[in-house]
């Protein structure tokens, strides 16, 4: 209802520009294209009304497609949640605790981020989808999970609909040479196709067929990482303010202990922060439960340590591999070309000997800024993006250079 209830109130009519974009133009096209090929498959294939085994069928299709476009909907337009313009704790003592967002003229609740592209102070931010047009964050997380694991569910099935189609409206036309293969088509022999499948219906078919394989594990690869990030309460962003922390500890030999303080240690209990039985997840988007050692500010005031140590602001990588700044580049491995990020930020190519400060990153990929010459850097060039981890190896710390790109 969710969905709904925003649709008719759209409390800011300018949301429906979310859908002008590239991303939700080619997610919905996507999906048309396979229901539609789905549906008018079904109907040659197997008859819904003559038998039970086709009525089941056309009602499980028309159902994957309902349901993925609810949550698919719900997560764009419901949106992550922002922190209010201007907001300033309860307690003005914990202001020192909490960042100043310039843009939005208020403090930034624990677990926030400034988005760029939407221009606002996101609850509890992982990144922002360029699929949906909008960020992925505390209100629509689950609906985003959700649709992850609908759509190569509903893709899996609609492959399963093509490949049926095609095989047994070929069945008698073409010798395949399976002696050992036997399927039974008696049921779907009972009745004459309505429509002809003829080569242009074949050509579709295929065509839509490679559409839902190619979603079934694109999209399936996302949605394995987007559990791994619910089962452990920790956003992608979190993810790098960890591993920083972490190198500040190492470097200084503090001694201190770094706990995450969102993981409450059971991955069920972490789960049931996302996804709760009326649809609206745990917490208010700025107060939040933590583990029992940390306090609510405990990230915070490791970002602050961070911002304050110029060190550790960004970790500086040398580059032992090249890279072309392909979006999905095959040759650094599959893992590197799955978990390409899902986001509009661009790519940026890499030489051997060049040096690069990363500011965040994943597993597999990393975000940071080129050190340019003098005269680059007089003229005001600045080259960032991101490059996959595995062409860099983490090297000495330059302040100065730090500094020049504050």
């Amino acid at each position: 209802m969710n969905f709904f209830t925003t649709l008719v109130t759209f409390e800011n009519l300018h949301e429906v520009r979310r859908l002008c974009h590239w991303g939700p133009v080619i997610a919905l096209t996507v999906i048309a294209v396979c229901t539609s090929m789905a549906i008018i498959d079904s109907i040659i294939w197997y008859w819904p009304l003559d038998t039970t085994g086709g009525s089941v069928n056309f009602i499980m299709l028309i159902n994957w497609s309902v349901l993925i476009l609810y949550n698919y909907f719900n997560a764009m337009f419901v949106g992550p949640g922002y922190i209010p313009l201007g907001w300033k704790p309860e307690k003005v003592e914990d202001t020192k605790y909490l960042q100043f967002c310039r843009m939005c003229q208020g403090y930034k609740a624990p677990r926030s981020h400034h988005c760029r592209k939407c221009n606002r102070c996101v609850m509890k931010m992982d990144h922002h989808c360029p699929w949906i047009n909008n960020c992925c964050g505390h209100q629509n997380h689950a609906y985003f999970t959700s649709f992850l694991l609908l759509a190569p569910l509903g893709c899996s099935h609609a492959a399963f609909i093509f490949i049926m189609t095609m095989y047994t409206q070929l069945y008698e036309r073409i010798s395949f040479g399976w002696s050992t293969v036997k399927i039974d088509m008696s049921a779907v022999r009972r009745f004459q196709p309505i429509m002809p499948f003829s080569v242009p219906a074949f050509a579709a078919t295929l065509f839509a067929l490679g559409l839902a394989l190619g979603t079934t594990i694109a999209v399936g690869m996302l949605f394995v990482i987007q559990m791994k990030v619910i089962l452990r309460n920790k956003t992608s962003i979190e993810a790098w303010i960890e591993e920083k922390a972490k190198d500040r500890i190492q470097y200084y030999q503090t001694g201190e202990e770094f706990i995450f303080p969102y993981d409450l240690g059971r991955r069920w209990d972490n789960f049931r922060q996302v996804f709760t039985w009326s649809g609206s997840p745990v917490g208010d988007g700025i107060q939040w439960t933590i583990h029992a050692k940390c306090h609510q500010h405990t990230l915070t005031i490791e970002q602050l340590k961070q911002k304050a140590d110029k060190r550790v602001r960004s970790i500086q990588y040398g580059v032992v591999e090249d890279y072309n700044g392909a979006c999905c580049p095959l040759s650094k491995g599959l893992n590197t070309f799955f978990r390409t990020p899902c986001t509009e930020e661009p790519r940026i190519g890499l030489r051997r000997g060049e040096t690069i400060l990363a500011t965040r990153g994943t597993k597999w990929w990393m975000y940071g800024d080129k050190v340019l010459d003098e005269e680059q850097t007089k003229a005001g060039v600045r080259l960032r993006g991101w490059f996959p981890r595995q062409c860099v190896e983490k090297c000495h710390y330059d302040t100065a250079v730090n500094s020049d790109l504050r």
